[in-house]
């Protein structure tokens, strides 16, 4: 379950988050605003079923941290009662980020069958360089702590998705490569996603149809490429995930967005 939600939020990712030194990992805020709130349905597919399996919500506000303005993004998933039976999925994440989007400070609790989890990550940075500190504590209650540098900027899933929205993919051709390093647990590592085109659809849920980037998140075995998630971004200045197919190891699953609040620019993408 700790991969669903990551790929869940990788959905935001709709510009060229490549290899950037720590100068550059400010960046202006076209996207979004404090006050923005966006609710999804899940589904998992149960013996060729398809069943709603939960929900998520993410909004945010203004915050302060260490005395400067900042963005708080706070996103909560919850499996239904049905689910329960099965697996217990309860994850609250919280990202802090400048109000130049630079990630602060980030920490997800996840309660994922009977195994609680912690990360937390807090940044800093001096000249040219990206200083990451990373605490997780695993189901067995064991607490790692690491201490890394690097010369790129490095993200956590949230702070990843609030930075990227204000990226301007028109330049992208179909097939282009978009590389970035996240922070995860108690890893760092390069993470690769595929720009598939422009598509539109029908919402199954909500029967809004939108105009949409298409990315995937893709993973290598042996040098072959696996599809491990597609997903379909706004294509307008919010760049909001509104669906997503995923591919895991238990079976497939779905997420939709079902309501959207607050948002910074018009969503120009619905096709009336």
């Amino acid at each position: 379950m700790k991969r669903f939600w990551t790929l869940l939020f990788l959905g935001g990712l709709v510009g060229a988050v490549l290899s950037r030194s720590a100068a550059q990992c400010t960046s202006e805020n076209t996207a979004f605003q404090s006050g923005e709130t966006l609710v999804y349905d899940l589904y998992f597919n149960w013996k060729f079923v398809w069943l709603k399996a939960g929900s998520a919500s993410m909004n945010i506000t203004g915050t302060t941290y260490g005395g400067r303005d900042a963005y708080r993004c706070h996103l909560i998933t919850r499996g239904n009662k049905r689910v329960d039976k099965f697996f217990v999925m309860r994850d609250t994440l919280v990202s802090i980020v400048s109000r130049d989007l630079a990630p602060l400070y980030y920490r997800k609790g996840a309660l994922e069958g009977d195994r609680y989890k912690v990360d937390e990550i807090w940044y800093r940075y001096s000249k040219e360089k990206t200083h990451i500190k990373q605490r997780y504590r695993n189901h067995r209650g064991h607490v790692s702590v690491q201490e890394r540098t690097s010369a790129s900027c490095v993200y956590d899933m949230l702070s990843m998705l609030l930075r990227a929205r204000s990226f301007d993919a028109s330049t992208y051709k179909k097939g282009e490569k978009i590389r970035f390093i996240m922070a995860d647990g108690d890893d760092m590592e390069e993470q690769v996603l595929v720009f598939r085109g422009k598509d539109k659809f029908k919402m199954e849920n909500t029967g809004i149809t939108y105009r949409c980037l298409v990315f995937s998140f893709v993973e290598y075995e042996d040098n072959k490429e696996k599809e491990v998630i597609t997903f379909y971004v706004t294509d307008d200045a919010n760049h909001l995930p509104v669906r997503l197919d995923m591919y895991l190891r238990f079976g497939t699953a779905k997420a939709f967005l079902t309501g959207v609040r607050g948002t910074r620019n018009p969503l120009t993408s619905i096709i009336k």
